[in-house]
């Protein structure tokens, strides 16, 4: 296989192991909110995602520099992708949040 095609092979894997491992931590999070023990949602999620996440980059990387490097870049740009994409749409200032002159204080 030629040099081009692992690294591109590789970084895909890390970027698929980086949208399991963010996408994971997001769902988490929303369900961790509402739950009765959001700990244990917390700390069951966090062994799981890092679990995938390091299983993944030993069968990944093969015991090959560019490869653990590969998937690593990957699994960066899965982070970017993945917060520009969950990211709330913007709150809309309330009116106390407006300063006028009634509630500027002098």
């Amino acid at each position: 296989m030629s040099e081009t095609v692992s690294w591109l092979l590789s970084g895909f894997a890390g970027l698929l192991l980086g949208v399991g491992f963010f996408g994971g931590l997001w769902w988490t999070v929303q369900k961790g909110l509402t739950a009765r023990q959001p700990a244990l949602w917390f700390l069951g999620s966090l062994i799981l995602r890092t679990s995938i996440v390091l299983i993944g980059f030993y069968v990944v990387g093969g015991g090959q520099w560019h490869r653990l490097l590969g998937c690593l870049v990957g699994f960066m740009l899965a982070r970017v992708i993945v917060t520009r994409l969950t990211v709330p749409p913007l709150a809309m200032p309330t009116v106390a949040a407006i300063p006028t002159e009634a509630n500027r204080a002098t």
